[in-house]
């Protein structure tokens, strides 16, 4: 287990959970803007924010801006030593600045020593286009091997100013030598990692080079707190970071959408209401899985693990099933009374819904997943953990309006 160091009130490393930052695009100081930016951020689940700190009035800009925000505030400096002694003055919870870059030993104490009194720790930020000269003369370019000897090093100048509140990054643009350099870290180091692929590049390339180079990390239990670069709005940085998060199973604070990428088999156009459902479902915070199912192969077990599942199926439309039937355990009921599924079989033929402790935070279902050219009818309903099960009879007719949003506990 890595080191824990604290940013401000966020814990790094130690088992913490893995956290969310990004950095902010506007001039650090215009107070107004980032402050702004940040506030954004912060609501889009930003857990720690950067801001660049090219000079000192962006320094001295720190201090207002860390009074008007509510997350950890980095202040990313480069070269000049003083930025980072204004910046501690002004109340920054981190610092990131790569020591051997900042000059004199004298100088690289100067700012462990002020980071050291206020207990503000340093992030040693290794980019591959920022690579020393001597480290890509030896290894012939930027690999996983020279990232490693860079970072390292910076930590030696620190440990040698005794200071040992670290955490580190070693980033580049190629994928296979970003992981490759983080797994080498991992195995020689204790301090907490940072993780990112720099210059990912566009949305759409960024987020998948992201999810590839952090997710498959995460997944290997490796990293401490992420940020997805992209070259875009950093509230989507934000957003792709707890998608990728979600899906590598490290948190859980929205939906998770599982829809069926169809084929022949798929009797209904299901495309367009997993888009739909995926719209209708941005904005919830609620960590339930929705399900929509494409056919009779997968889509059942697929939906048993779901808290909703939506299913559709052919043109014909024989009575309903199940509508009449008793309640778990009895006559017809399942006998474990933990799910029922009630079936139309035609166009949109099922939703099925599950027992789960978010079940009452999802009102009125049969509208919710309804769209003005394919009815879903909500069947059965679990009305309370100590109340009967409540079966529609018989269902009613077709849908043909457009869906009413979520509830607003959703």
């Amino acid at each position: 287990m890595s080191k824990q160091i604290h940013v401000g009130a966020v814990a790094v490393g130690g088992g913490a959970p893995v956290s969310i930052q990004s950095m902010c695009n506007t001039p650090t100081q215009d107070v107004e803007r980032t402050v702004s930016q940040i506030l954004r951020l912060e609501q889009a689940g930003c857990q720690i924010i950067r801001v660049a700190v090219p000079d000192m009035d962006a320094a001295r800009a720190i201090g207002p801006i860390r009074r008007r925000i509510h997350i950890p505030l980095v202040a990313d400096i480069h070269f000049d030593y003083r930025l980072a002694l204004e910046c501690v003055r002004q109340g920054v919870d981190k610092i990131r600045i790569n020591p051997g870059n900042i000059g004199s030993a004298e100088k690289v104490r100067a700012v462990a020593d002020a980071c050291r009194e206020r207990g503000i720790p340093i992030r040693i930020g290794v980019n591959g286009g920022s690579l020393e000269r001597e480290l890509l003369q030896k290894y012939g370019g930027v690999t996983a091997q020279a990232l490693v000897d860079s970072a390292l090093g910076h930590v030696r100048l620190l440990n040698d100013c005794n200071f040992d509140d670290i955490c580190i990054s070693v980033k580049c643009s190629h994928v296979p030598v970003n992981m490759a350099a983080y797994r080498m870290l991992h195995e020689q180091t204790h301090y907490p990692l940072h993780l990112g692929v720099t210059e990912a590049g566009t949305p759409r390339l960024g987020v998948l080079k992201s999810a590839i180079g952090i997710g498959g990390l995460l997944c290997q239990g490796i990293g401490d707190t992420i940020r997805v670069s992209l070259t875009a709005d950093p509230e989507e940085e934000v957003r792709a970071a707890l998608d990728i998060l979600s899906a590598a199973g490290l948190r859980k604070t929205g939906p998770d959408l599982i829809s069926c990428p169809t084929c022949g088999r798929t009797r209904y156009d299901m495309i367009p209401i997993a888009r739909e459902v995926e719209r209708r479902l941005q904005g919830c915070t609620k960590p339930i899985t929705v399900a929509v199912m494409g056919c009779v192969v997968n889509g059942p077990g697929e939906a048993r693990a779901a808290d909703v599942g939506i299913a559709g199926g052919g043109p014909a439309v024989p009575p309903w099933r199940n509508s009449a039937q008793g309640p778990p355990g009895q006559a017809g009921g399942r006998p474990d009374g933990r799910d029922r599924q009630a079936v139309r079989e035609g166009p949109v033929c099922a939703i099925k819904y599950r027992f789960s402790p978010f079940s009452r935070a999802l009102c009125r279902p049969v509208t919710w997943a309804c769209c003005s050219t394919t009815p879903v009818w909500w069947a059965a309903a679990w009305t309370g953990r100590s109340a009967p099960w409540s079966w529609s009879s018989p269902p009613p007719p077709p849908c043909r309006r457009p869906p009413s949003p979520p509830c607003a506990s959703c």
